[in-house]
């Protein structure tokens, strides 16, 4: 979820990331000394007075370490205070209450597993917070709209100010804190037949099912590894699922809701992305400082 958490920490970072850039460019554009020098040799003096200065003109050590820390000791605090005042969500709190999934969820992994049973077949729900991060979205506080108050070209040729524009980027503020479609990856496995593999979408509050594959051998639809993924990507798993028949289109999404891939899991899951991400998002800032300080 594109949460307020998240533009809080974005959003200052875009003016540093512009000033950095410029500094950098401005640094690139001085010409070099080494250009500005002749190429006559250097005499034998000129080179033991470099020699013998350079050794007395150390940079202290660690000059960054304590400001560095001290920011991120804030971030941290920051971190700690949204935690506080937020409350774990219905939906999550609903879905591991009354689900029948079991939630595997390990610290330090992006991926999160959700497995049931279901007669005979072990059901596998597959999603990860790295769709956070590759979110590629409106993004209202883009490093083009933090340049300042140009004039902007309206549809009909008309300028207007980037005071005039406020009020429609307010607008557009509203659907900042909407989820972020979440990636699902579904495997139906039973023993000895094989394993469906149902690539989806958790969006809006709706599964939305993009491909719907079968592989004779379930490591396949799996893919746990890089062989394994390069191998299934030379077998013939099926047609597109939006080519088939409507009908058919309907019968396998209800062949997914009767065991258990539901609206309900699809709230589930880009909440709960949130919460890890801010778990995952602490550990790594107290991790960083922990080995700055030592």
């Amino acid at each position: 979820m594109m949460s307020l958490r998240a533009v809080a920490r974005t959003a200052p970072r875009t003016l540093t990331r512009l000033s950095s850039t410029a500094l950098r460019q401005t640094r690139a554009a001085q010409p070099s000394s080494l250009l500005k020098s002749s190429w006559a040799p250097l005499r034998s003096s000129q080179l033991t007075s470099a020699f013998s200065t350079s050794q007395l003109r150390q940079a202290p050590a660690a000059e960054v370490d304590e400001e560095l820390s001290v920011k991120l000791e804030s971030e941290l605090e920051f971190e700690g205070q949204i935690k506080e005042n937020e409350q774990l969500p219905a939906s999550v709190k609903d879905f591991l209450e009354n689900s029948p999934f079991e939630l595997q969820d390990t610290p330090g992994k992006e991926d999160v597993t959700l497995t049931r049973k279901f007669g005979n077949e072990t059901i596998t729900v597959t999603f990860s917070i790295s769709d956070l991060a590759n979110y590629e979205g409106d993004d209202v506080y883009n490093e083009d709209s933090a340049l300042g108050d140009e004039d902007v070209e309206t549809p009909d040729g008309r300028r207007a100010s980037q005071a005039e524009n406020e009020e429609s980027l307010g607008e557009d503020t509203e659907d900042a804190d909407a989820p972020v479609p979440c990636r699902l990856n579904i495997v139906v496995e039973k023993e000895g037949k094989g394993a469906l593999n149902i690539e989806a979408l958790a969006q809006d509050g709706q599964i939305l099912v993009e491909n719907f594959y079968y592989f004779k051998d379930p490591k396949l639809a799996h893919g746990d590894s890089a062989e394994t993924a390069h191998q299934a990507q030379d077998i013939y798993p099926g047609p597109p699922f939006g080519s088939l028949d409507e009908d058919l289109q309907i019968l396998m999404e209800r062949y997914l809701e009767e065991r258990g891939v539901t609206q309900a899991l699809a709230v589930f899951v880009p909440d709960y992305m949130d919460i890890k991400e801010q778990r995952e998002y602490h550990t790594w800032l107290k991790d960083v400082k922990e080995f700055v300080d030592a």
